[in-house]
């Protein structure tokens, strides 16, 4: 039988390994989930919010155990684990407080003197196919919503955090939830697109790559049944001739390093006026060269190694294959030892349009830094790219910074402040960024039948 491996990429050791699932045990997860479902749409919002505010408080209680799975399966330090594990409570306990009125039916007086309503009704198990970089968070503010509208949840999560998928469907189970409303499904790429035919399968949702992306909408496609998708990004920080250097630099390392740069909205393209270019480079190379490597499970480390040595690898390849085109690493650029996950924060300036540092994702620690002459250049390069997430616009004019900000081609935009998901606002992209929406009401509306009832 198949297997799925939990290996540790900082020491490269073996923690566990997983059988994956049976076609037989498959089939029986989906019909429970849709069994489940019958008896979960009916919940009243009260006791659902009451089992969501239980996993919240798991979560919260035994942060630290959640937070040591995710740095031992993907590298990520223990202080950013510890903080995305409070993360997921905060966001189980924003649905769970407003998840009814959200929901709540909206009567519309029509022109004739008579009325109607549009309720919001649950359809069913949603299929989430998550990603390995933020493990917890990725899956619980899709899971928050989900299960607060009444629908069910199956996860399939990505092939290297077996440990955390399973962690997570535990949360659910310890919080009270009736079995097979939130189940892991441990199986491998092609029986996630087998499944999405399964009638039990009503919608799916995808955080991850772009060919990933696109497959698994184009089999909800042909199964006529809703997708939404958030997928890569290569979100530009500008920084405007009447920004606030020193706080821009910072923040731009923080922003770039956080995760070790294996964030979808995290800041890769810094577009920087020539005036305060020197200025805003120095201090910015200053604050990664102050980042502490270490091992991911010491409160001391910063950072520690990229999720998998096949992504360290890969990006390396993208930063050799810039640099051969004329590109200069003003910081870092050395090659990854064979088999290890850990890479050198890189800086590139003078980056030539051919390369793939211009036009691709770099998803891992490397910076790319441009030089422009204008705020219309600035702009022009940041819409420059297929990808459409987040942004930033740094100025200390806010009327100049709100007007670049809505020439930005991306789903969201910060003004002096760095690119964060958070459930109050609506988060998702545009061009190869994906479609639909997560997080704030428009989330929760994603996956529910707007159902017209006329009153007469």
């Amino acid at each position: 039988m198949n297997k799925t491996k939990s290996i540790n990429p900082y020491t490269g050791e073996l923690l566990k390994e997983f059988d994956l699932l049976s076609e037989k045990i498959l089939d029986e997860k989906l019909k429970l989930s849709d069994q489940a479902y019958q008896g979960w749409k009916s919940v009243s919002f009260s006791e659902k919010a009451k089992l969501m505010k239980n996993a919240a408080k798991e979560l919260k209680e035994n942060k630290d155990f959640y937070a040591e799975i995710i740095s031992l399966e993907m590298g990520k330090v223990i202080k950013e684990s510890i903080a995305e594990v409070e993360k997921c409570a905060w966001v189980c306990e924003f649905y769970a407080e407003n998840a009814e009125a959200f929901l709540k039916p909206d009567l519309i007086d029509l022109p004739d003197g008579k009325k109607a309503k549009v309720l919001h009704q649950p359809i069913g198990a949603v299929l989430a196919v998550m990603p390995w970089n933020f493990p917890f968070w990725q899956v619980f503010r899709f899971a928050a919503p989900t299960l607060m509208a009444g629908n069910t949840g199956l996860l399939k999560h990505a092939s290297n955090v077996p440990q955390c998928a399973l962690a997570i469907e535990e949360v659910f189970i310890k919080a009270g939830f009736p079995k097979g409303v939130f189940q892991t499904l441990l199986i491998d790429s092609k029986s996630t697109t087998q499944i999405i035919n399964k009638s039990e399968i009503k919608a799916v949702t995808l955080t991850g790559s772009e060919k990933a992306g696109a497959s698994v909408a184009s089999e909800a496609g042909k199964n006529i049944k809703k997708s939404l998708l958030e997928l890569g990004g290569s979100d530009p920080f500008i920084v405007t001739e009447d920004a606030d250097i020193p706080t821009a630099a910072k923040t731009a390392a923080k922003a770039r390093m956080i995760n070790f740069g294996q964030s979808c909205i995290a800041a890769k393209r810094f577009i920087v006026h020539e005036n305060v270019f020197e200025e805003f480079l120095e201090i910015f190379s200053t604050e990664i060269k102050s980042l502490k490597e270490g091992d991911p499970l010491s409160m001391e480390s910063d950072f520690a190694c990229m999720a998998r040595p096949d992504l360290a690898e890969e990006l390396y390849t993208q930063v050799q294959k810039s640099l051969e085109k004329g590109a200069k690493a003003i910081l870092g650029g050395e090659k990854p030892k064979k088999e290890s996950a850990k890479f050198s924060p890189t800086i590139l300036i003078d980056i030539p349009k051919d390369s793939p540092a211009y036009s691709e994702e770099l998803f891992g620690p490397v910076a790319i830094v441009f030089k422009v002459k204008s705020d219309t250049e600035a702009v022009q390069i940041a819409n420059d790219s297929e990808f459409g997430l987040g942004g930033s616009v740094w100025s200390t004019n806010q009327e100049k910074a709100e007007k670049i900000a809505t020439q930005i081609e991306t789903g969201a935009v910060f003004i002096n402040s760095m690119v964060a998901s958070n459930p109050h606002l609506p988060f998702g992209g545009i061009k190869k960024s994906g479609y639909g929406r997560e997080l704030s009401r428009l989330g929760i509306l994603e996956f529910v039948n707007a159902k017209t009832v006329y009153l007469g």
